[in-house]
Formats: C-alpha cells, structure tokens, sequence
C-alpha cells in the first residue's frame, strides 16, 4: 500500500460473493481473508439469493490485500456459467465495498479501492469497475447503473467479463445497512411493487434502494432493501413504508432480517421511535455508561 498509516488506522470491507449454497466455499473465503491478518467480523450466506457477505476489518495497510485475497480465492471457486439465484450479480466476487470505521477516512478507503481494483485486474485478468467514492466516471458512482449495463467499460482491463468470474465491482462508500422484509405472501409481483414504492429512483425514500425477489426455499416473497444512510431514513422508517404499502396489497409482515452488521446506533434510534421514548439520549445505555471514561 503506497500511502502510509497509524496502527489506529482501521477500514471495514463487506464483500459480497455469488455463493450461498456451498458453505465450504464461503469458508475457504473467509480463510484467505484472515490470512492477511484481518478480523472476520460476520458471515451470512443466502440460499435464494445465492450469496454470500463477508465483513471484516483490517489495519488499513492490510485491507486491500485481504480483500484481493477474498477475491483471488472466489475467481478460482466460482463459476457465474452454473450459478443461478435470485440476487443481481455480474462477477463471482461480486462487489467490494471499502467504509471507513476508525481513524479511516473515505478518501482512504477510496485509494484502497483503486489499488485493488487495478491489482485485480493485473494479477488476476478480471476486469474491475470503480463505484461510489472510488469512481474515476460519475456514470459509475451508482452500483445499480454498472450492474444494468449502462456503463460499457471497466476502469481496468480491456474485457468486459471473464468467462467464469465476471466482474468486480470495488468501491469505497459510508455503512450501509442491508435490511430486508419478507411478506406474508408468495405473490413477487407485489413484493416489486413495493420496492418500487418505497426506493429513492422511484420517488420513495431518500437514500433507500429496494428490490422484490422470491425466496424459492420458503415460498415467501422479499422485499430487499440498502439503506445507505440510516441517520436519514432509519431503519422503522423503511419498514413502516413497506408495512404501508403491503397493507394496500392486503398482505401482512412475516419477518424481517438484518445482513450483516449494523451499528448500534440504527437499533438504539428505531427502539427509541417505537417506544416512544421521550428525550432519548444515548446515555440511557447502560453499555454507554460504562464505556464512559472516570470523572
């Protein structure tokens, strides 16, 4: 890594890979990212979606290079030509996001990002593109604009697929939480309709992007949710539009899942909301107050 670090200097990365029916696989993963000296910190795998997120965190010396491990290990187990499932996907390593936690900044993440990305293609020959706070184009910034095929050519490589791992698509953004709800209904034409009710491109909420899907394994349909910035549309918001919305179509909440991690914060500000706690503050927390330096 060309620029230099404090040891306090830590980077979150939430890789996604299309695999969630193989968990030996997903493992082998997770083995190649602690090889670089990085902390798994959550690992969910997702047999409808046939997916998989790993989250880790490392010094921010060594981000890059767990997360090139992470990807070099899926190109040589992952095959897109057998691959079907109900998440959207151009590559085996499917999407890299780096996010600053502590000491990190998004610039930071942002030049990891680009390291990566051209390691990746150098070493590897899958192209790479650059989303988010690491795009060199502004037509790359959104990751649903390089996944539809609006954006022609990678940022690195001169291919627009590898035959058998497809694409990587790197990038550096703030958390995102992934938070999806599972109506009580096997109808997906609802669960779209929905989605598109609810997403910021349609007008919905800000800084929430959705999509309906089908959970074949439970016959129930989903509607899958980002919300990428959860202080502006917190988590009870999105599900109290989607609650909104189901109740329209006469269909009830059968449950709700969280991928991932999310901060602690996300559930203090949706827990205060429904309790209708007045003046909350988070020193109410018990784990708050200890953590709290002595007097």
């Amino acid at each position: 890594m060309s620029a230099a670090y404090t040891s306090s200097t830590w980077v979150e990365c939430v890789p996604n890979f299309s695999e969630g029916r193989n968990p030996a696989v997903v493992a082998s993963i997770a083995e190649a990212i602690e090889s670089a000296g990085a902390k798994i910190l959550d690992r969910t795998l997702d047999h409808d979606h046939h997916r998989s997120v790993i989250t880790f965190a490392a010094p921010a010396e060594h981000a890059g290079e767990a997360a090139f491990r992470a990807v070099r290990r899926a190109v040589e187990s992952i095959d897109l030509r057998r691959h079907s499932g109900a998440h959207p996907r151009i590559g085996a390593a499917d999407v890299v996001p780096f996010v600053p936690i502590r000491g990190a900044t998004l610039e930071d993440c942002a030049r990891i990002a680009r390291e990566t990305g051209r390691r990746i293609w150098e070493e590897l020959r899958v192209p790479v593109y650059l989303y988010e706070a690491a795009a060199l184009r502004p037509e790359c910034r959104n990751l649903a604009d390089i996944r539809n095929g609006r954006v022609p050519d990678p940022d690195f490589g001169n291919i627009r697929l590898h035959p058998s791992a497809g694409a990587v698509v790197v990038g550096a953004r703030k958390f995102l939480i992934a938070f999806n709800v599972n109506l009580a209904s096997s109808d997906v034409d609802i669960a779209r309709r929905i989605a598109r009710a609810v997403r910021q491109s349609s007008g919905g909420l800000p800084y929430v992007k959705a999509m309906g899907v089908l959970l074949a394994s439970r016959n129930l349909a989903q509607v899958s949710m980002n919300l990428t910035d959860f202080e502006q549309t917190p988590i009870h918001v999105a599900y109290e539009a989607v609650c909104a919305e189901a109740a329209k179509h006469g269909v009830g909440i059968a449950g709700t899942e969280i991928i991932g991690l999310v901060p602690g914060k996300a559930l203090e500000m949706t827990a205060a909301w429904y309790l209708k706690v007045e003046n909350f503050v988070p020193g109410v927390i018990l784990e708050h107050r200890l953590e709290e330096p002595p007097a």
